[in-house]
């Protein structure tokens, strides 16, 4: 009697294979939260509310860098784990943005602040709109150029 391991390979082992090696699917987005995991995908990348995918895509479209929903840590003693919806980089100013809404954010307003606390203490800019104000394309453009002018005003203040 031999034990031999029994090689079966699907049809699309090769792009499989291919996905695995290149990272395909890999990325730091916030996926875990238990208590709000993000139901949508575009372009690959999760959000939690429709108001947020229009958002990131008038991001896209003005041509900015930015992180959407991603994770940042505190290590040490007080650890700490958040997912800003969006982190805005321009100039060298960094700006995080969060979409408040009845189906997206159900926290009080101090424990939003306590949540962003450990990023608005290095120096981070943090900025909340309302899901309302990106509930169609056109308002959520007008909504990221004023994020943008927001980021310009930082800038010249310095």
């Amino acid at each position: 009697m031999s034990i031999t391991p029994i090689l079966s390979a699907g049809e699309e082992w090769r792009e499989k294979a291919n996905n695995w090696v290149t990272g395909k699917g890999v990325n730091n987005q916030g996926r875990v939260r238990s208590d709000n995991i993000p139901s949508r995908t575009v372009d690959g990348l999760f959000f939690r509310s429709q108001n947020e995918v229009l958002f990131y895509k008038a991001l896209k479209l003005l041509g900015v860098p930015f992180a959407p929903l991603p994770v940042f840590i505190r290590g040490g003693e007080e650890y700490k784990r958040i997912e800003p919806d969006f982190v805005i980089v321009k100039n060298g100013v960094v700006l995080v943005v969060e979409v408040d809404g009845d189906t997206v954010h159900k926290e009080t307003p101090a424990a939003a602040h306590d949540r962003t606390a450990m990023l608005a203490h290095e120096g981070v800019h943090i900025e909340r709109i309302r899901a309302s104000e990106c509930q169609t394309a056109d308002q959520a453009v007008a909504c990221a150029k004023r994020m943008l002018q927001v980021i310009d005003k930082i800038k010249s203040s310095r």
